[in-house]
Formats: C-alpha cells, sequence, structure tokens
C-alpha cells in the first residue's frame, strides 16, 4: 500500500501480553530515597499491574488533588492494595492515529472529514508528545512513524490511499493498540509516554474476527486507552436520529469496546464536534492517576474497577488485565 509499508495481516487471536523477565541490574539499582521524583518512582517489576485513571466531578472536570489513600483498586470484588502512585499533570503523551481508508469512507465527504479530524488531534499535541499515523482496510499499514513533526504527520494523511476494499475495523485497532504500547514503553527518564489509539472511521465493520469485547480486552490489557471518533452524516447520528437502530447498536459497540479500555467514543458529524474531541483527549491523557498493584498469580482475564472513596467523582480506567500463573 502507498503511504506506509504494509506490516501484517490482521491477526485472528488476542495474544498474552505478560512477559517474565529477570530484572538487571540496571533496574535492581534504585537511588537514594531523598532523590528519587514521583515520576521515577515506581519499582521496575513484571510483577506489578499500572492502571491509568481520569477522575472527573459532576460538572466534568478534572479533579487533580487526589492522593493514594483516596483510591480504590478492586479486582474481582476483592480490594487489592495499591503499591505505587503518581499523579500526572502535564506529562509526554504519545498517540497513534488509525485512519479507516476502507471503500465505506467513500460516500460523501467522509475521507476529507477524517483526514480534517486527524489534523485537530495533531493540532493539540505539543512539546514532547508524539503523534504518528496509521492506515486499514483489511489490512494495517504504518504510514507515519512516531515523530514530533506535524508536517510530517499532515503529509502522511495526504499521501494515504484512496479509500477502497472491506474493512476489518476491530482486529487493526487490536493490533495498533499492541504497537502504540511497544513503540511507549521509554521516554524521558525511562518514565513511559502515557499513549492511545485514537481511531477514526465511520465505524462500519465487514470483515474483523475479533468482537468489540475481545478487541476491548487486548487493549485494556495493556493499558492504552482506545479513543475512536466516529466521523458520520447528522442522518447517521444517534443524537439526532435516536431511531436509526443501526447507527445506535454501532454506537453502543463502539463505546462499550472504547469505554473499556479507558478511552471513550465521540461522534462527529461538524467540524466543531471534531475539535472538541481532539482538545478533550489530548487534555485526559496529561490529566491522570497512575496506580499499580501487584498482578494477581491466577492466570486469565482479570476484572478491575478503579474508585474513588468520594462517590460524587467519576472514575474512567481500563477495566482488566491478564493474570499470569508465574508472573
Amino acid at each position: 500500500m502507498t503511504g506506509g509499508t504494509v506490516l501484517t495481516g490482521i491477526f485472528g487471536v488476542v495474544f498474552a501480553i505478560a512477559a517474565n523477565q529477570a530484572p538487571s541490574q540496571a533496574q535492581q539499582a534504585q537511588p537514594p530515597a531523598d532523590q528519587q521524583t514521583p515520576a521515577t518512582r515506581f519499582r521496575s517489576s513484571v510483577d506489578l499491574v499500572s492502571v491509568a485513571a481520569v477522575v472527573r466531578d459532576r460538572k466534568g472536570r478534572f479533579v487533580k488533588d487526589l492522593v493514594q489513600k483516596d483510591f480504590e483498586i478492586v479486582e474481582a470484588g476483592v480490594r487489592r492494595p495499591i503499591i505505587d502512585f503518581r499523579s500526572e499533570l502535564n506529562g509526554p503523551i504519545k498517540v497513534g492515529v488509525l485512519l479507516d481508508i476502507s471503500g465505506s469512507m467513500r460516500v460523501g465527504q467522509r475521507t476529507a472529514e477524517a483526514k480534517a479530524a486527524a489534523k485537530h488531534v495533531f493540532a493539540s499535541l505539543s512539546g514532547q508528545d508524539e503523534g504518528a499515523v496509521f492506515t486499514f482496510d483489511t489490512m494495517l499499514s504504518e504510514a507515519q512513524a512516531f515523530t514530533s513533526s506535524r508536517q510530517k504527520l499532515e503529509a502522511a494523511l495526504e499521501s494515504a490511499e484512496k479509500p477502497f476494499g472491506q474493512t476489518s475495523l476491530y482486529d487493526a485497532i487490536a493490533q495498533t493498540a499492541r504497537m502504540v504500547a511497544s513503540a511507549s514503553k521509554s521516554g524521558p527518564r525511562g518514565v513511559p509516554h502515557r499513549s492511545a489509539v485514537v481511531v477514526i472511521t465511520d465505524g462500519i465493520d465487514t470483515r474483523s474476527r475479533l468482537t468489540p469485547e475481545e478487541v476491548s480486552m487486548v487493549a485494556s490489557g495493556i493499558d492504552v486507552p482506545v479513543y475512536i471518533l466516529a466521523v458520520v452524516a447528522d442522518v447517521d447520528d444517534p443524537r439526532e436520529n435516536p431511531e436509526h437502530q443501526r447507527a445506535a447498536s454501532m454506537a453502543s459497540d463502539l463505546q462499550e469496546l472504547a469505554r473499556g479500555t479507558g478511552g471513550d467514543l465521540f461522534i462527529s458529524s461538524s467540524p466543531a464536534h471534531t475539535s472538541v474531541a481532539a482538545r478533550q483527549m489530548a487534555s485526559e491523557l496529561r490529566h491522570q492517576y497512575v496506580l499499580a498493584f501487584e498482578a494477581s498469580s491466577r492466570p486469565g482475564w482479570r476484572r478491575l474497577e478503579v474508585r474513588t472513596r468520594q462517590a460524587s467523582l467519576t472514575v474512567r480506567a481500563r477495566t482488566g488485565y491478564s493474570g499470569d500463573p508465574s508472573s
């Protein structure tokens, strides 16, 4: 495909994320307590699970003054001790934009609107932030690797192939989440960038092997939030036309997928919707609490709930992870 090298066919299975590695001497060595900063306090160990959480009050405003004792983590109905904690108010972020170039995007002005939406996302990045461009129909392609150059990112959008073929939306999201997680493992002073996948699509899927729930488990398991920006016409906007059953069903599936990862669904039928959504996504990634707890020794999917002791606050975080018997 033009605009990037085709990386691979879409996988049809959910990969286990945890890997066992003995910590090196460099990892074991820690500076004196009085020289550590909040950004370097997390222990480097495969037996810890980190969870990023966004907290808002009843008016939708970010809550920025919480401390460790204000949070609770519940795994499969059992409270888990929080071992590490930090508050991130303006950290660097990595955003992988996944652009739908399947045949359904030829309808109306969807392609032009999708590219304009991606530019809004990149315009919200600054400083040490980085973006990347991925495109998909039934195959996934990297059009531009992570870079801080807005010019390169926008050039990759313009050189993307014209829409054609069927759509493996859910499979592409899962695979992109893995790639973004891999690219975000290290950042300044060894601290991971907060990363996310932003999917720009009309929401139609025709060829995926994975279900929305399975994709949500993949992204949630590696703590990569998925934000979906559905570019639709007014007539297909379920907010404007609640009796449109197909649109309502699509929105429900996409919202369940996104929120299960700690992300969200935005529906855009105008440039104003897109601009607001792009700013909100970037702001959420910058204003987060990161909590860590000891991983379960039980295999399989472990459901999580992150909450605060203040019932009036709303917490959005990933909803689970994959336990490993040897962790």
